[in-house]
C-alpha cells in the first residue's frame, strides 16, 4: 500500500523539496490549498484521508487516514460534478503521461527551457507545472503565488515557459515567454502563435487538448448526448470520496467530462459548455446551491439565487440575486465577506442584485433562466 501524505504549506522550493522526498519513499502527496478557510480545509481532508502530514517546518506527522494503492503519486481535491468535496488519484504513469505529452506539445527541451510555476498547486493547473518539470528534468522556478511583476521578472531572468489563467493575459508580458498556457476561462479572440488555449481538468491531469486539437495519446469523442469523453493513459485513476472510490470510466474505457461540445470533420473540439449547473470562475469551480445556503444565513436576507454570467476575464462571473429582509440591504462587500467565512474566496460574488422577489415554478422552484 501506499501512503498518503498531505502537504500542508505554501508553494515554493520547501513544497518541491517535500514533494520530491514523497515520491522517493514511494508514496503520494496531497496539497492542502493553503486559501482556504479552516472549515472547508477540515472537509476536504475528511474526505481525502491523508494517512501523514509534511508542515512547513518539514517534519512528517502520521494521520489516521487510508492509504492508497501502489503506484498512486497524487490525490487533487475537486469539487467534481456534484459541487461536494472529492480527490481525483492520479498514478505515476498518468502523470508520467501528462507531462510528456504536454512537453511533446510544447516542443520543450529540457536542456534549454525553464517552467515558471505561479499558480497555487493545489489546484492542478499549477502542480502540474511542478511534476512535468520534475519528470522532464526541466529547470523550475516556483512562486508562492501569481504577482504579474514578479512573472516578469522571471521572464527576464531566463524563464520561458509558463502556464496562466486566461485573466492573466493582460497582466504580464507575455511576450517574454517562449510560450503560455492558458486556460480557465473562454481564451480572448486573435492570440499571439506562441500563445496557446488549453482544455483540460483535474481529472485530465492538465490540459490535454491545445488550440482545440488533442495532444498525442488523447483521443476524443462526443456521445449521442452532446457530452465529451476523453480516452487516454493520462486520465485518473479513480476518485477517492468518505465511503470509497469511484471508477469514472464507462464499461468501454472511456471518460465522460460532464462538457457539451462538438468535434469538427478536422477533429477540432469545440465545447459548449457544462452539462451541469457549475460555475467556472477564473478556472475554479463554483456550485449555486453551497453559495445560496451561505447567503440566507445572513440576517438581512429571506433568499438568494446564485448563477454565472460570461464575463471576459473570468469566464463567468458569480451573480447574487438577493431578497431582502427588511429595509436595510446588504452591500457587496458585506455579502462577499459574508460568503468568504464559510466558502473559498472564489465562491464571493462579483455582483449583486436585488429583487422583490425571484421568479419560482408552480411548485416553488426557483425558475433560474428568468434570471440569466
Amino acid at each position: 500500500m501506499t501512503e498518503l501524505v498531505m502537504l500542508d504549506m505554501a508553494a515554493g522550493p520547501g513544497f518541491v523539496h517535500a514533494l520530491e522526498r514523497v515520491w522517493a519513499a514511494g508514496d503520494a502527496v496531497f496539497p492542502l490549498d493553503q486559501r482556504l478557510p479552516q472549515a472547508e480545509a477540515g472537509r476536504v481532508i475528511a474526505v481525502v484521508q491523508p494517512t501523514a502530514v509534511i508542515g512547513a517546518d518539514g517534519e512528517r506527522t502520521r494521520l489516521a487516514g487510508k492509504p492508497l494503492q501502489s503506484g498512486d503519486a497524487v490525490v487533487v481535491a475537486t469539487s467534481g460534478t456534484t459541487g461536494n468535496p472529492k480527490a481525483v488519484i492520479h498514478t505515476h504513469t498518468s502523470v508520467a503521461a501528462s507531462a510528456h505529452a504536454t512537453s511533446d506539445g510544447l516542443g520543450a527541451d529540457p536542456a534549454t527551457d525553464h517552467w515558471l510555476a505561479c499558480l497555487p498547486p493545489a489546484h492542478i493547473g499549477g502542480l502540474a507545472v511542478i511534476m512535468r518539470s520534475l519528470i522532464t528534468g526541466t529547470e523550475l522556478t516556483v512562486h508562492e503565488h501569481f504577482d504579474p511583476a514578479a512573472a516578469d521578472q522571471a521572464a527576464a531572468e531566463g524563464v520561458t515557459l509558463v502556464s496562466l489563467v486566461t485573466r492573466a493575459l493582460n497582466q504580464v508580458d507575455i511576450f517574454g515567454f517562449r510560450k503560455v498556457l492558458i486556460g480557465g476561462a473562454a481564451p480572448p479572440p486573435d492570440l499571439p502563435d506562441h500563445v496557446i488555449a488549453t482544455y483540460g481538468m483535474t481529472e485530465t491531469g492538465s490540459g490535454c487538448v491545445y488550440d482545440g486539437y488533442p495532444l498525442d495519446g488523447v483521443e476524443l469523442r462526443a456521445a449521442a448526448s452532446g457530452e465529451i469523453e476523453i480516452r487516454s493513459e493520462l486520465l485518473l485513476r479513480a476518485y477517492r470520496t468518505g465511503e470509497g472510490e469511484i471508477d469514472p470510466f464507462r464499461p468501454d474505457g472511456w471518460f465522460p467530462t460532464g462538457d457539451l461540445g462538438r468535434i469538427d470533420p478536422d477533429g477540432r473540439l469545440w465545447i459548449d459548455g457544462r452539462a451541469g449547473d457549475m460555475i467556472i470562475t477564473g478556472g475554479e469551480n463554483v456550485w449555486p446551491h453551497r453559495i445560496e445556503r451561505v447567503l440566507e444565513t445572513h440576517s438581512a436576507i429571506v433568499e438568494a439565487a446564485v448563477i454565472g454570467r460570461p464575463d471576459p476575464d473570468w469566464g463567468h462571473r458569480v451573480v447574487a440575486f438577493i431578497v431582502a429582509a427588511g429595509n436595510v440591504v446588504p452591500s457587496l462587500d458585506e455579502i462577499r465577506d459574508h460568503v468568504r467565512a464559510d466558502l473559498p474566496a472564489w465562491n464571493a460574488p462579483k455582483e449583486l442584485v436585488v429583487v422583490d422577489a425571484l421568479p419560482k415554478t408552480a411548485l416553488g422552484k426557483i425558475r433560474k433562466s428568468d434570471l440569466l
